[in-house]
């Protein structure tokens, strides 16, 4: 099973839902040879119930995860910290939607929760945490006491941090994930179809729960893939989706641009 575990199912944060560009991803992820992705949406984001209830009332429920098509998903958020930095949440469906309610009065920048509090709140819940990107620029993750640092279950070999300098960012994660004994994964972090597929990481089999994920992840039992066009994909999609968020700045419809041929 080949999965990225931070994806995005919005152009932007401040567009609203497009049933058809989420769908339009997800047939996108399947055609770049992906099994499965963990949609990370940002938790603040416009819209973030109705992209959960969307795909829990259209797509076959498989256990823990979700089917379009032939692609899997693992329901997830992302959310920002006080400190700054990103954490990568996945879950069950009903979890991610609770937790998304309980943050609300949290979504504002003034307002993020610190860390502490936010990892006491996920560990109410059955739920893998991950550290998103954790070396960007404005992020202070790294810089968390040790014992926060160790309630990671993954840190995030982030695909747009790859494709900026790749030998840096291989080098300051996996120096992180080996000095707190936690393991590493990959997400693309796309909002835009052109980056899936830069990134993965690829399990033997087919995982269906999140107890399951949780537990390959801890055990080791994958492999992570890069693809040699990381930096011409993430630039891409990157400029792509300058354009269309234009052209919806604009007044124009970028999902049709994107969808009609």
């Amino acid at each position: 099973m080949k999965i990225d575990f931070h994806t995005h199912g919005k152009l932007a944060k401040k567009l609203p839902f497009s049933k058809v560009y989420t769908n339009w991803l997800f047939g996108e992820a399947q055609h770049a040879g992906l099994d499965a992705i963990c949609l990370t949406e940002h938790f603040n984001t416009l819209g973030f119930d109705q992209v959960y209830r969307y795909i829990a009332e259209n797509f076959q429920r498989d256990e823990d995860t979700f089917l379009a098509g032939g692609l899997r998903i693992f329901p997830g958020m992302e959310t920002d910290i006080a400190e700054g930095g990103h954490i990568l949440t996945i879950g069950r469906m009903e979890d991610i939607l609770e937790l998304n309610r309980r943050l609300e009065p949290y979504k504002e920048k003034e307002k993020f929760l610190p860390f502490h509090q936010l990892i006491s709140l996920l560990r109410e819940y059955p739920v893998i945490v991950g550290a998103g990107h954790p070396y960007r620029e404005g992020g202070h993750i790294p810089e968390l006491p040790r014992e926060l640092l160790l309630q990671f279950d993954f840190l995030d070999l982030n695909g747009k941090d790859l494709a900026q300098d790749r030998e840096r960012t291989e080098k300051q994660v996996y120096t992180l994930g080996q000095e707190l004994g936690i393991p590493v994964v990959t997400g693309s972090d796309t909002h835009q179809a052109f980056q899936y597929g830069c990134v993965n990481t690829r399990f033997s089999r087919t995982i269906r729960t999140i107890e399951g994920l949780k537990e390959a992840v801890r055990e080791g039992r994958y492999e992570i893939w890069i693809s040699e066009n990381i930096a011409f994909q993430v630039k891409t999609a990157g400029m792509l989706k300058t354009a269309l968020k234009e052209i919806h700045s604009l007044g124009g419809d970028y999902v049709s641009v994107l969808t009609r041929s």
